[in-house]
This record gives structure tokens, C-alpha cells and sequence, in this order.
């Protein structure tokens, strides 16, 4: 700890390594799903690493301190999916208009608005709603991290995964397993 404090990053890569699969099992255990356990992990190890000089040793283990941010994070995350399950009827109005005289372009164009909105519905709600407010709401990255009340970083974070998972929903190997730790 007292590298990490001191600003080693080799430290804190051990850190990680060490205690990363206790973490996410940690967080699992709170969260709904793998993504936004993952993200509360992502989230803790930031915080972490920025608040180090927090840790004291006369009141427990690194461990311990490790797992508590990771807990407390994880905690944050489903607070947060709960509070925006409200959001999720605005992405269920989202429709197509119809443009083209080309009838199989046509049905080509709703077929894959269908998977994009099938695509969309399975990602987890922070992610589904960052790329709504950004593809639908047309609001930039800083913007949308200012309304979510979250960091620049992570706006970018859940739209850059989620895009992504959206992405290999039109792979015939899509894996849901793409993104873990």
C-alpha cells in the first residue's frame, strides 16, 4: 500500500491482481448482472488508486478495505439501476419511419432496427440508457456525464461496451461472455 500510495503502478497492477476476482464475485453478489458488477469494479479500483492515502492499516486489512469499496460501489450501481428503470419505456417508444419505395430494403431496414432494438433491451441500463441519450437525445458525452452525475470516462466507457455489445449482436457468434474481466 504504501507504493500504491506513493504512486506505483506496478503496486496497484498487483493490487488488482490479487484481489480482482474476489472483487467481481463481491459485486456479482450485489448486482443484477455481470456488466454492471464489472463496472462497479472498474469504478472501485479507480477509486481506490485515488484515494489511497485513505487506507489505514489499524483498521483492517487491505482486503478488507479493498472489498468495502468494491461493496460500496457495487451497492452505488444497483441504487442507480433502479433508479433508472423508469427510463426504460422512453427506449420502447423509439420507432422507425418507414422511407424507402425499395420493399426489401425496406424490410431489410426494419429487420435490423428489430435487432437493434432487441440488441438494445438486453444491455444493461446504464449502458442502454448512455446510448440513448447520446444516439437518440443527441446529447454529448460531457453533457450526458453532467446529467448522470457520473465521470466523462465512464459515459464513454458504457457507450464505447455497449456499442459494442450491440455490434456482436449481428455476429452469428455473438457470446454474451465477450466482456469480462
Amino acid at each position: 500500500m504504501e507504493e500504491i500510495i506513493g504512486g506505483s503502478a506496478d503496486a496497484f497492477g498487483e493490487l488488482y491482481d490479487r484481489y480482482s476476482a474476489r472483487a467481481l464475485r463481491v459485486a456479482r453478489s450485489v448486482c443484477r448482472d455481470c456488466s454492471t458488477a464489472e463496472e462497479a469494479v472498474q469504478e472501485a479500483f479507480v477509486s481506490i488508486f485515488r484515494t489511497s492515502r485513505s487506507y489505514r492499516s489499524e483498521r483492517g486489512t487491505v482486503a478488507a478495505w479493498v472489498l468495502m469499496v468494491v461493496l460500496s460501489r457495487a451497492i452505488d450501481a444497483s441504487r442507480m439501476e433502479a433508479k433508472h428503470a423508469r427510463r426504460r419505456a422512453n427506449l420502447d417508444a423509439v420507432e422507425i419511419v418507414p422511407g424507402p419505395d425499395n420493399v426489401l430494403e425496406e424490410v431489410g431496414t426494419r429487420l435490423d432496427a428489430s435487432r437493434v432494438r432487441t440488441a438494445l433491451a438486453e444491455l444493461p441500463e446504464v449502458q442502454r440508457e448512455a446510448i440513448a441519450l447520446a444516439y437518440y437525445g443527441g446529447l454529448t458525452h460531457i453533457e450526458i456525464a453532467e446529467r448522470l452525475g457520473v465521470p466523462f470516462g465512464t459515459v464513454k466507457g458504457r457507450i464505447r461496451l455497449g456499442m459494442r455489445k450491440v455490434y456482436l449482436a449481428f455476429e452469428p457468434s455473438a457470446s454474451c461472455d465477450a466482456f469480462t474481466l
